[in-house]
Protein backbone atom coordinates (compact mmCIF):
# COMPACT_ATOMS: atom_id res chain seq x y z
CA UNK A 1 0.00 0.00 0.00
CA UNK A 2 1.25 3.57 -0.99
CA UNK A 3 0.64 6.59 1.21
CA UNK A 4 0.49 10.47 0.13
CA UNK A 5 3.75 12.02 0.74
CA UNK A 6 3.75 13.98 4.32
CA UNK A 7 5.82 16.86 5.02
CA UNK A 8 7.39 16.98 8.41
CA UNK A 9 8.61 20.26 9.62
CA UNK A 10 8.87 21.79 6.01
CA UNK A 11 12.33 20.06 5.66
CA UNK A 12 11.77 16.11 5.88
CA UNK A 13 10.00 14.87 3.30
CA UNK A 14 7.79 11.22 4.44
CA UNK A 15 5.87 8.49 2.23
CA UNK A 16 5.33 4.39 1.86
CA UNK A 17 6.30 2.92 -1.01
CA UNK A 18 5.36 -0.82 -1.13
CA UNK A 19 5.97 -1.43 2.53
CA UNK A 20 9.07 0.64 2.41
CA UNK A 21 8.63 3.95 4.16
CA UNK A 22 10.85 6.45 2.39
CA UNK A 23 12.58 9.72 4.43
CA UNK A 24 13.44 12.61 1.96
CA UNK A 25 16.01 15.14 3.49
CA UNK A 26 14.34 18.04 1.85
CA UNK A 27 16.44 21.22 2.34
CA UNK A 28 17.39 21.16 -1.28
CA UNK A 29 18.43 25.00 -1.58
CA UNK A 30 20.44 24.35 1.11
CA UNK A 31 21.77 20.77 -0.38
CA UNK A 32 20.38 19.34 2.77
CA UNK A 33 22.78 20.76 5.28
CA UNK A 34 21.43 19.86 8.67
CA UNK A 35 19.84 22.24 11.21
CA UNK A 36 18.11 21.15 14.41
CA UNK A 37 14.65 21.56 12.21
CA UNK A 38 15.94 18.67 9.59
CA UNK A 39 17.90 16.85 12.60
CA UNK A 40 14.56 16.37 15.03
CA UNK A 41 12.37 16.40 12.16
CA UNK A 42 14.47 13.31 10.86
CA UNK A 43 13.65 11.73 14.05
CA UNK A 44 9.75 11.75 14.08
CA UNK A 45 10.00 10.39 10.37
CA UNK A 46 12.36 7.49 11.78
CA UNK A 47 9.76 6.86 14.66
CA UNK A 48 6.60 7.10 12.26
CA UNK A 49 8.44 4.17 10.06
CA UNK A 50 9.68 2.40 13.25
CA UNK A 51 5.69 2.31 14.73
CA UNK A 52 4.29 0.91 11.61
CA UNK A 53 3.84 -2.80 11.46
CA UNK A 54 3.77 -2.53 7.42
CA UNK A 55 6.83 -0.91 7.04
CA UNK A 56 9.40 -3.59 6.22
CA UNK A 57 12.32 -1.45 5.49
CA UNK A 58 13.39 2.09 5.20
CA UNK A 59 15.51 4.34 2.63
CA UNK A 60 17.00 7.45 3.58
CA UNK A 61 17.71 9.76 0.62
CA UNK A 62 17.99 13.68 -0.46
CA UNK A 63 16.27 15.97 -2.41
CA UNK A 64 17.94 17.83 -5.30
CA UNK A 65 21.30 17.78 -6.45
CA UNK A 66 23.03 15.89 -3.21
CA UNK A 67 22.31 13.95 -0.54
CA UNK A 68 24.25 16.27 1.93
CA UNK A 69 26.35 18.72 2.56
CA UNK A 70 26.85 17.85 6.09
CA UNK A 71 25.79 20.25 9.35
CA UNK A 72 24.39 23.55 9.01
CA UNK A 73 26.99 26.27 9.79
CA UNK A 74 25.73 29.08 7.40
CA UNK A 75 22.52 28.78 6.06
CA UNK A 76 19.70 31.60 7.04
CA UNK A 77 18.05 28.44 9.15
CA UNK A 78 21.19 27.93 11.17
CA UNK A 79 19.56 27.33 14.56
CA UNK A 80 21.81 26.47 16.70
CA UNK A 81 20.31 28.70 19.70
CA UNK A 82 16.69 27.38 19.52
CA UNK A 83 15.67 24.78 21.62
CA UNK A 84 13.63 21.49 20.34
CA UNK A 85 11.91 18.84 22.58
CA UNK A 86 14.83 16.22 22.87
CA UNK A 87 14.70 12.78 22.01
CA UNK A 88 16.86 11.69 25.06
CA UNK A 89 17.35 12.62 28.77
CA UNK A 90 20.21 15.06 27.90
CA UNK A 91 18.85 19.02 29.11
CA UNK A 92 18.72 22.12 27.11
CA UNK A 93 21.73 23.41 25.67
CA UNK A 94 20.68 26.78 24.79
CA UNK A 95 21.45 28.12 28.50
CA UNK A 96 24.57 26.93 29.12
CA UNK A 97 27.72 28.49 29.20
CA UNK A 98 31.25 28.13 27.55
CA UNK A 99 31.73 24.50 26.59
CA UNK A 100 28.77 22.87 27.77
CA UNK A 101 26.68 24.66 25.27
CA UNK A 102 28.08 22.82 22.43
CA UNK A 103 28.93 19.71 24.70
CA UNK A 104 25.21 19.20 25.28
CA UNK A 105 24.01 19.96 22.15
CA UNK A 106 26.03 17.89 20.28
CA UNK A 107 25.54 14.75 22.60
CA UNK A 108 21.97 15.03 22.13
CA UNK A 109 21.51 16.05 18.28
CA UNK A 110 24.89 14.00 16.73
CA UNK A 111 25.85 11.39 18.70
CA UNK A 112 22.74 10.32 20.57
CA UNK A 113 20.73 10.88 17.48
CA UNK A 114 22.76 9.44 15.16
CA UNK A 115 23.34 6.20 17.87
CA UNK A 116 19.50 6.64 18.29
CA UNK A 117 18.70 5.89 14.41
CA UNK A 118 21.80 2.86 13.98
CA UNK A 119 19.65 1.32 16.67
CA UNK A 120 16.55 1.06 14.74
CA UNK A 121 14.93 -2.23 14.88
CA UNK A 122 14.27 -2.09 10.91
CA UNK A 123 17.19 -2.28 8.12
CA UNK A 124 17.80 1.03 6.95
CA UNK A 125 19.10 1.97 3.16
CA UNK A 126 20.98 5.26 2.84
CA UNK A 127 20.35 6.34 -0.95
CA UNK A 128 23.66 8.63 -1.93
CA UNK A 129 23.60 11.04 -4.78
CA UNK A 130 26.14 13.93 -5.05
CA UNK A 131 27.88 14.64 -1.92
CA UNK A 132 28.39 13.25 1.56
CA UNK A 133 29.99 15.31 3.56
CA UNK A 134 31.28 15.52 6.62
CA UNK A 135 27.73 14.74 8.76
CA UNK A 136 26.57 13.67 5.75
CA UNK A 137 28.32 10.87 6.50
CA UNK A 138 26.83 10.08 9.75
CA UNK A 139 23.59 10.28 8.25
CA UNK A 140 25.14 7.68 5.90
CA UNK A 141 26.87 5.42 8.11
CA UNK A 142 23.98 4.99 10.80
CA UNK A 143 22.36 3.09 8.04
CA UNK A 144 22.99 -0.77 7.39
CA UNK A 145 23.41 -0.39 3.87
CA UNK A 146 24.71 1.89 1.50
CA UNK A 147 23.87 2.21 -2.28
CA UNK A 148 25.11 4.87 -4.11
CA UNK A 149 25.05 6.70 -7.36
CA UNK A 150 28.77 6.88 -9.81
CA UNK A 151 28.55 10.68 -8.89
CA UNK A 152 28.89 10.50 -5.64
CA UNK A 153 31.69 11.20 -3.12
CA UNK A 154 32.35 10.96 0.48
CA UNK A 155 34.55 13.81 2.34
CA UNK A 156 35.59 14.48 5.74
CA UNK A 157 37.16 18.30 5.89
CA UNK A 158 36.66 19.79 9.29
CA UNK A 159 40.63 18.59 10.37
CA UNK A 160 41.23 22.09 8.53
CA UNK A 161 39.57 23.21 11.57
CA UNK A 162 41.71 21.45 13.87
CA UNK A 163 38.80 18.75 14.67
CA UNK A 164 40.03 15.21 14.56
CA UNK A 165 36.24 13.99 12.48
CA UNK A 166 32.83 14.47 12.83
CA UNK A 167 31.18 13.58 16.08
CA UNK A 168 29.84 9.68 15.24
CA UNK A 169 33.39 8.55 14.81
CA UNK A 170 33.02 5.83 12.70
CA UNK A 171 35.70 6.03 9.88
CA UNK A 172 38.24 3.19 11.55
CA UNK A 173 35.05 1.06 11.24
CA UNK A 174 33.93 2.01 8.03
CA UNK A 175 37.33 1.87 6.35
CA UNK A 176 40.73 0.16 7.50
CA UNK A 177 42.92 2.80 10.05
CA UNK A 178 44.79 3.75 7.41
CA UNK A 179 42.34 4.40 4.98
CA UNK A 180 41.08 6.16 7.62
CA UNK A 181 44.03 8.64 8.22
CA UNK A 182 44.53 9.31 4.74
CA UNK A 183 40.56 10.27 4.15
CA UNK A 184 41.02 12.30 7.48
CA UNK A 185 44.54 13.81 6.68
CA UNK A 186 44.19 14.93 3.95
CA UNK A 187 40.38 15.88 3.75
CA UNK A 188 40.20 15.01 0.06
CA UNK A 189 36.55 13.55 -1.58
CA UNK A 190 36.99 10.13 -1.98
CA UNK A 191 34.98 8.92 -4.77
CA UNK A 192 31.52 6.06 -5.43
CA UNK A 193 34.45 3.31 -6.74
CA UNK A 194 37.23 4.12 -4.27
CA UNK A 195 34.47 4.02 -1.30
CA UNK A 196 33.31 0.56 -2.55
CA UNK A 197 36.72 -0.80 -2.72
CA UNK A 198 37.08 0.04 0.81
CA UNK A 199 33.56 -1.28 1.73
CA UNK A 200 32.27 1.38 2.91
CA UNK A 201 29.35 1.50 0.17
CA UNK A 202 27.69 -1.59 -0.51
CA UNK A 203 26.58 -0.77 -4.48
CA UNK A 204 27.60 1.87 -6.95
CA UNK A 205 25.48 2.06 -9.92
CA UNK A 206 24.56 4.80 -12.88
CA UNK A 207 22.90 7.86 -11.43
CA UNK A 208 20.24 6.83 -13.59
CA UNK A 209 19.23 3.32 -12.03
CA UNK A 210 20.10 4.52 -8.71
CA UNK A 211 16.58 5.01 -7.33
CA UNK A 212 15.47 1.55 -9.33
CA UNK A 213 18.26 -0.46 -7.84
CA UNK A 214 17.83 0.82 -3.95
CA UNK A 215 14.64 0.00 -4.17
CA UNK A 216 15.20 -3.20 -5.36
CA UNK A 217 17.44 -3.82 -2.51
CA UNK A 218 14.69 -3.12 -0.30
CA UNK A 219 11.95 -5.14 -1.33
CA UNK A 220 14.27 -7.73 -1.34
CA UNK A 221 14.83 -7.41 2.36
CA UNK A 222 11.35 -7.17 2.83
CA UNK A 223 10.37 -10.08 2.18
CA UNK A 224 12.25 -11.74 4.73
CA UNK A 225 10.76 -12.23 8.61
CA UNK A 226 10.51 -9.29 10.75
CA UNK A 227 12.05 -10.14 14.05
CA UNK A 228 15.25 -12.20 11.83
CA UNK A 229 16.09 -8.61 10.10
CA UNK A 230 15.78 -7.51 13.38
CA UNK A 231 17.88 -10.04 15.26
CA UNK A 232 20.35 -10.15 12.90
CA UNK A 233 20.69 -6.07 12.34
CA UNK A 234 21.40 -6.66 16.51
CA UNK A 235 23.93 -9.51 16.63
CA UNK A 236 26.30 -6.91 13.78
CA UNK A 237 25.81 -4.15 15.34
CA UNK A 238 27.09 -5.93 19.23
CA UNK A 239 30.15 -7.39 17.39
CA UNK A 240 30.99 -3.88 16.06
CA UNK A 241 30.44 -2.47 19.83
CA UNK A 242 32.58 -5.60 20.95
CA UNK A 243 35.07 -4.40 18.56
CA UNK A 244 35.38 -1.38 20.63
CA UNK A 245 33.08 1.05 18.19
CA UNK A 246 30.75 2.42 20.98
CA UNK A 247 33.93 3.13 23.13
CA UNK A 248 35.93 4.12 20.77
CA UNK A 249 33.00 6.98 19.60
CA UNK A 250 32.89 7.96 23.53
CA UNK A 251 37.06 9.01 23.31
CA UNK A 252 36.89 10.69 20.15
CA UNK A 253 33.71 12.74 21.03
CA UNK A 254 35.72 14.10 23.79
CA UNK A 255 38.84 14.67 21.80
CA UNK A 256 36.31 16.43 18.99
CA UNK A 257 34.69 18.71 21.77
CA UNK A 258 38.52 19.33 23.42
CA UNK A 259 39.44 20.83 19.94
CA UNK A 260 35.94 23.29 19.54
CA UNK A 261 37.24 24.69 22.86
CA UNK A 262 41.10 25.03 22.12
CA UNK A 263 39.59 26.95 19.05
CA UNK A 264 37.14 29.06 21.07
CA UNK A 265 40.30 29.55 23.43
CA UNK A 266 42.80 30.15 20.54
CA UNK A 267 40.67 32.42 17.83
CA UNK A 268 37.38 33.43 19.42
CA UNK A 269 35.36 30.73 16.98
CA UNK A 270 34.93 27.25 17.75
CA UNK A 271 35.33 25.87 13.96
CA UNK A 272 38.59 28.31 13.79
CA UNK A 273 36.98 30.74 11.63
CA UNK A 274 35.65 28.65 9.08
CA UNK A 275 32.21 29.29 7.83
CA UNK A 276 30.12 27.56 4.99
CA UNK A 277 31.47 30.02 2.33
CA UNK A 278 35.10 29.27 3.55
CA UNK A 279 34.92 25.74 3.67
CA UNK A 280 33.81 25.75 0.38
CA UNK A 281 36.51 28.14 -1.04
CA UNK A 282 39.06 25.85 0.43
CA UNK A 283 37.53 22.31 -0.81
CA UNK A 284 37.66 24.08 -4.07
CA UNK A 285 40.83 25.24 -3.97
CA UNK A 286 41.79 21.86 -3.04
CA UNK A 287 39.84 20.23 -5.39
CA UNK A 288 42.20 22.40 -8.21
CA UNK A 289 45.32 21.48 -6.65
CA UNK A 290 44.37 17.93 -6.63
CA UNK A 291 43.33 18.35 -10.83
CA UNK A 292 46.84 19.97 -10.90
CA UNK A 293 48.83 17.32 -9.86
CA UNK A 294 46.90 14.50 -11.30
Amino acid sequence: MNEAPILIDDVVEYHIKEGIAVVTMARAQYNNAQNGQMTYALDKAFKLACDDDEVKAIVLCGAGKHFSAGHDIGSPGRDIDQSFDRASLWYDHTNKPGGEFLYAREQEAYLGMCRRWRDMPKPTIAMVHGACVAGGLMLAWVCDLIVCSEDSFFQDPVVRMGIPGVEYFAHVFEMNPRMAKEFLFLGERMTAQRAYELGMVNRVVAKADLEAETFKMAGKIATMPRLGLQLTKQVVNTVEDIMGKRTSMDMAFGFHHFAHTHNQLISGDKLSGFDAKAMAQANKQQETESAKGR
